[in-house]
């Protein structure tokens, strides 16, 4: 369960926030987990359609320089705040 972020134009493919602050395994289809965050991890689940945006895939491929594939949470971790996160996939054209 997750609630829809404020300041995203396009609710409907808006990012959303677990709750629980638990592995949510209701993940639906065509979706994946990210966790955010520089210190205080933070669970967004978000459409895979991210993926085929340029802006997107420089973070992830930062993400992979400081962390590897190997991410212990169990989903990509994207070593940024909260809020540049929010901006930058409210700039997506998704």
């Amino acid at each position: 369960m997750g609630f829809r972020l404020p300041g995203i134009v396009n609710a409907k493919r808006s990012p959303t926030r677990s709750l629980s602050g638990g592995k949510n395994l209701d993940i639906p289809k065509g979706f994946f987990v990210v966790y955010v965050g520089e210190s205080q991890k933070k669970r967004f689940v978000i459409p895979i359609s991210y993926l085929n945006e340029p802006l997107f895939m420089d973070l992830l491929n930062q993400a992979h320089e400081e962390f590897g594939y190997n991410h212990p949470m169990g989903g990509t971790t994207i070593p940024c705040s909260e809020y540049t996160f929010l901006d930058l996939v409210s700039r997506l054209s998704v």
